[in-house]
């Protein structure tokens, strides 16, 4: 591919560092300059679907009614461990309002027979109403032979603990999520560990000045969606067309097309409004498949909705993990050696690890991790924001705490001396100065019982950019211009971001174009997890909009007297550079061109230069995100009670789009972190292998009394990678705080809370004043 070199600005914060040259592909548009100097880009433009929102008139996949649409549900298994003998469909077949049942497990096939969770699914049914589905439900007889099961993580671990899947048929994959050096066989219900090493970290520890050594425990968190998984799958024979709360429009519609072997051309995805996902809505599930099996078979379209249980039961979750931690280092805060070793539950699934925190947030040379996955008789975990990290994050970060104290150094002053990323330094002294750090006293000083104190934390995330990510610009001959990609906007904007990037290269107003995303009759768009979205699609959207731009340039020089290269585009006209008195409107320039409309179908392209790792359709940059957030609390040693009064949060990704959309999306991860640190855990009856809070009554959330004050500082950081410089934010907005809190408590009451959630009870046993029995998933 031929390349040019153009010139970027670089610099951090406001900080001017200059300039860059990077290699660019030829038809790449020129570098844009700094926020401050853009119309629209870098601007609080308002969301373009706000008001639809508020109102209630955007429609939800819950809102989809088609003619004849029949209603689907799925009778899940009511024990946690069973062996199915046999299923009575008759008296359910019978049933005036069914059209179409069967059963998703097999008695006849040992591959097949058994459910290992309660709410497994068993048999699918889709009836002309939902009172005619729920009650076709009731006529279903299953006899179940109970199996032993095991509903406990550490008790899974045991030799003689009952084994959730026989030798050979657990599911694969390594349980840190990421490519593992060496992997043990199962052993019992433990899958792993994976290893990673650098370096000799005996050797390490033994040149260690002082060594700490701390363990760790999270508990399981849910992804809570307002709005349910949902899907209406309308199979025809010209093709299948399936509304669905989804965060990837594309990878569904491939995930269809394989499973049901159909060409992707027959196959369509759409998604409107979405009411959250947080990864639990990253793929097509088994109620995908089973809600199309269901329109297949009766020929009509089916609705399959979640109910609230269903949802917290069997949709996903954050994994359980315990973690220990042993680091080592000079007197002066060098570290010497980190070792890791961590186990965790994802119920019958894998993907239970810690992620990458420990090995590469801080400069080591010697770092060795081990990983594993411990199967329990729950439902699957599943990738949930900031996956891996989030736990990591909790657990290093209060063990630099840790080390910090034992060394009697600046939990700040440690970190400028072991981080090596400028843009966290520089997020560092930003909050510090936010939140009055020079404040921060010895722990426990307060007088009375209500104790205070002000902890921080670090995040650390991939920039993470799906490289398969189109994205097509139309210009009208009426002046009208679109926007069209399938990439779905779950709740962060990007159907916004889109239109402002685009007007900024068309010199127009966001509010002047049009945005249709969310199909995948459109160009192929990225997925929304892993914070990738406004890093994979901005960038070719920016570049489809020059090329546009260059043919509009050509018919109005002709009527201005003057070379396409002398044009520019600026507030609805198009002038000539040197010469602003010689222009014509946008309008009248669109009419000019020789068809009803002219488009630019554009690719994502490398980052300029070059990816860190690239595989498939994912790659990753050169530069991680940071995130540097602090935590003031206040603890209640009478009862236990932590309240977090203050959130400084300080995040970086890359060029800001839309400061409140930022802003928005970083109010959201702090809050989900909150409520991870205090509130929210599932719970399990051990004896039943039941969960026992499956709603949002007893499963306990963070909620409008207990939000702090959250300050949000978005950097500007422009390092001259792509077309529009931008990456994520999602994700690095939600692994530090829960750590951030910790270190606070801490800070507060000069106890370390090593579980999560923090709750009264936790934190009375950690002072001493209460014994708690240990509740384990």
């Amino acid at each position: 591919m031929a390349k040019k070199t153009d010139t970027f600005s670089f610099g951090i914060a406001g900080v001017d560092l200059g300039t860059v040259e990077r290699e660019v592909p030829v038809g790449e548009p020129p570098p844009l300059p700094p926020n401050d100097r853009l119309n629209v880009i870098g601007k609080s433009v308002p969301r373009q679907n706000g008001r639809a929102k508020v109102t209630g008139a955007i429609r939800y996949t819950v809102d989809v009614a088609l003619p004849g649409m029949l209603y689907g549900r799925i009778l899940r298994a009511n024990l946690p461990h069973a062996r199915i003998r046999a299923i009575d469909l008759s008296r359910a077949a019978s049933h005036p309002g069914v059209r179409v049942v069967f059963a998703l497990v097999s008695p006849e096939d040992p591959a097949n027979n058994e459910v290992r969770y309660i709410g497994a699914p068993v048999v699918a049914l889709a009836a002309t109403s939902m009172a005619y589905a729920e009650e076709a439900l009731h006529l279903i007889r299953v006899d179940y032979e109970p199996l032993p099961f095991i509903a406990d993580m550490e008790a899974a671990r045991r030799l003689d603990a009952p084994a959730v899947y026989e030798p050979g048929a657990a599911p694969g994959g390594h349980p840190s999520g990421f490519p593992a050096r060496t992997s043990l066989p199962l052993s019992n219900n433990v899958r792993g560990p994976a290893i990673d090493r650098r370096g000799d970290v005996v050797r390490g520890m033994g040149e260690a000045d002082v060594i700490i050594e701390s363990e760790y425990r999270t508990h399981v968190q849910t992804h809570c969606c307002m709005e349910p998984h949902a899907i209406v799958a309308d199979w025809q024979s010209e093709g299948l067309t399936v509304h669905i709360s989804t965060q990837f429009t594309s990878g569904v519609r491939h995930e269809l097309a394989e499973t049901f072997n159909l060409p992707l051309n027959r196959v369509r995805v759409i998604v409107d409004g979405m009411g959250g996902g947080f990864g639990s809505k990253s793929q097509l599930g088994d109620y995908g498949r089973i809600a199309v099996s269901l329109s297949r078979e009766a020929k009509a379209p089916v609705r399959l909705v979640f109910t609230r249980e269903e949802e917290q039961m069997a949709s996903g979750n954050r994994p359980a993990t315990w973690q220990r931690l042993k680091i080592g280092a000079k007197r002066d805060g060098t570290l010497t050696a980190i070792s890791l070793e961590s186990h965790g539950t994802a119920g019958v699934g894998l993907g239970a690890g810690v992620g990458n925190v420990a090995q590469a947030l801080y400069t080591c040379p010697n770092f060795e991790g081990a990983q594993s996955d411990v199967f329990i008789n729950a439902g699957p975990g599943c990738a949930m924001r900031g996956p891996g990290n989030t736990p990591g994050a909790y657990g290093m970060e209060q063990a630099i705490d840790e080390l910090a104290e034992r060394l009697a150094i600046d939990p700040l002053a440690l970190r400028d001396r072991i981080d090596p990323s400028p843009v966290r330094r520089v997020e560092r002294r930003i909050g510090a100065e936010r939140i009055g750090w020079l404040r921060r006293a010895t722990p426990d000083r307060d007088p009375g019982p209500v104790k205070r104190g002000i902890g921080v934390a670090q995040s650390l995330w991939m920039a993470n950019v799906q490289t398969n990510s189109s994205c097509e610009v139309r210009l009208m001959r009426d002046g009208s211009v679109e926007v069209r990609s399938s990439v779905q906007d779950i709740g962060t904007g990007i159907g916004t971001v889109l239109a402002q990037v685009v007007a900024e290269m068309m010199g127009l107003r966001a509010e002047d174009i049009s945005v249709r995303i969310g199909d995948t009759e459109f160009p192929a768009g990225p997925p929304s997890y892993g914070s990738r979205t406004t890093a994979s699609i901005t960038p070719p959207a920016r570049t489809a909009a020059f090329h546009v731009m260059q043919t509009l340039f050509k018919q109005a020089g002709r009527a201005l007297n003057a070379r396409p290269d002398e044009l520019v585009a600026h507030n609805g006209r198009i002038l000539v550079r040197e010469d602003a008195s010689r222009s014509m409107s946008f309008r009248k320039a669109a009419a000019l061109l020789r068809t009803d409309h002219v488009s630019a179908i554009v690719s994502r392209a490398d980052d300029y230069g070059g990816f860190r790792w690239h595989k498939g359709d994912w790659a990753m940059a050169r530069q991680d995100l940071g995130g540097v957030q602090f935590a003031e609390v206040a603890v209640d040693t009478e009862t236990g009670i932590v309240r977090v009064e203050r959130v400084v949060a300080v995040q970086d990704c890359g060029r800001p789009m839309n400061p409140r959309q930022i802003e928005s999306q970083v109010q959201g991860g702090v809050l989900m972190g909150l409520s991870y640190a205090l509130f929210e855990n599932r719970i399990l009856d051990q004896h039943t292998g039941r969960m026992v809070n499956p709603n949002l009554e007893q499963y306990k959330l963070v909620g409008p009394r207990e939000v702090p004050d959250i300050d949000v500082v978005v950097l500007e950081n422009y390092l001259g990678q792509s077309a529009t410089d931008a990456y994520g934010i999602a994700e690095p907005a939600n692994i530090a705080t829960a750590a951030a809190i910790a270190n606070a408590v801490h800070n507060a009451i000069g106890v370390r809370i090593r579980e999560l959630p923090m709750t009264p009870a936790v934190v009375l046993a950690a002072l001493g004043k209460v014994h708690v029995a240990e509740h384990r998933p």
